[in-house]
């Protein structure tokens, strides 16, 4: 039984339609499917760590090795920002509008439940901003409760993840968990704390509050569609001027490094090596690919590595000397497969990498996300 449980738990895992975009994972999932996903998991407890990458995230998890392994673990990974979707349009990768983390609570908050609502608990942002949050939301919510919150203030991470603090937490037996640290803090303290809390869903959405409040008011939606959101909270938050401002410097140099020469070089690559015949074998240490890997084939491939996860405990080697082209999607499901690994206590190896698959994986920006052997 509890093997059956654990094949479930990582075939399910892998499923995701997950895509890599300039080295991080983001799922396929419009704000409904979202939505839903969050739902599911609060109503039948099951854990979601939910995480919304924005241009912010992206840019930090290039430097800082356990923010990135922050959204990695996360088990739902939507795109909180436009620059993304326009990269995914670029790169033709099907993730086609911006999911923000503040729509989706929004949406959640808006649900008719007037019998059965969600409860929220609030952690983190400016003093007396968590308990106006809570007021407003409990005054004008059809489809949440706030049942706690709590302001650490500005004390290290260690501090605010006392026993006490996440007993507190525990006892108010939210159905989601909302913190507002500051993204870096934020998903640290999460991925220092979660497998302790008994919260179905946890995710760092640090404008929520404010806007729950009315502290801050955001964008129009016309400024959010046109991805001009940021010039609209540097009006609301001065503060933050700085942050867009190098970002954005940052992004421009990867769009010009990473993004348009993958976008040329994937078009040459589909061209001629994409329809080459798909063939995988595997047994508990090694993985041996031959031919391309997109999309539609996927599948295979996921219920391969679902196998190596349940039924071995070494390091796993993935044989690439016969592989001719891999796309964003087996990217992610990459990321994902070397996540649970990880968890597991093994490593993942690439063997055998043409110069070909190499250069695939630096455009992406993945390639030091692995342990690299070229052929």
């Amino acid at each position: 039984m509890q093997t059956t449980q654990k094949k479930h738990f990582y075939t399910t895992k892998l499923s995701r339609n997950v895509w890599s975009i300039l080295g991080l994972p983001f799922d396929a999932a419009n704000q409904q499917e979202a939505m839903d996903a969050v739902n599911v998991a609060i109503e039948n407890k099951q854990r979601c760590f939910l995480t919304t990458p924005n241009l912010n995230f992206l840019i930090t998890a290039q430097s800082n090795k356990n923010f990135y392994q922050s959204v990695v673990e996360s088990d739902l990974s939507i795109a909180d920002g436009m620059p993304i979707v326009w990269v995914a349009k670029i790169l033709g990768i099907p993730i086609s509008e911006r999911v923000a983390g503040s729509d989706v609570f929004a949406g959640l908050s808006q649900l008719k439940k007037p019998k059965n609502k969600s409860t929220v608990f609030f952690f983190g942002g400016q003093q007396g901003v968590a308990k106006q949050a809570s007021d407003k939301l409990n005054d004008n919510s059809t489809g949440m409760t706030c049942c706690g919150f709590y302001d650490p203030g500005f004390v290290a991470l260690d501090e605010m993840s006392h026993a006490d603090i996440i007993e507190q937490i525990n006892t108010a037996t939210p159905d989601f968990l909302l913190i507002a640290l500051g993204a870096e803090k934020g998903q640290a303290w999460i991925q220092k704390n979660r497998k302790k809390l008994n919260a179905p869903v946890i995710s760092h959405l640090g404008a929520v509050i404010n806007f729950v409040a009315e502290y801050v008011e955001r964008a129009p939606v016309f400024w959010q569609r046109i991805g001009l959101e940021w010039l609209w909270r540097i009006k609301q938050e001065p503060v933050l001027f700085k942050r867009y401002l190098f970002d954005g410097l940052v992004f421009l140099r990867l769009i010009a490094f990473k993004v348009l020469p993958l976008a040329v070089f994937d078009r040459y690559l589909k061209k001629y090596y994409s329809n080459s015949p798909f063939a995988i074998e595997h047994n508990e240490s090694l993985v041996k690919i031959n031919g391309a890997i997109h999309f539609s084939v996927l599948a295979k491939l996921q219920s391969c590595f679902a196998g190596v996860l349940d039924n071995s405990q070494q390091n796993v080697e993935i044989d690439c000397s016969e592989l001719a082209y891999i796309d964003a999607a087996f990217i992610g499901t990459l990321l994902l497969f070397q996540a649970y690994l990880n968890e597991q206590g093994r490593q993942l190896v690439l063997k055998n990498i043409s110069t070909r698959i190499a250069w695939i994986l630096k455009l992406n920006n993945v390639v030091n996300r692995f342990d690299v052997s070229k052929g």
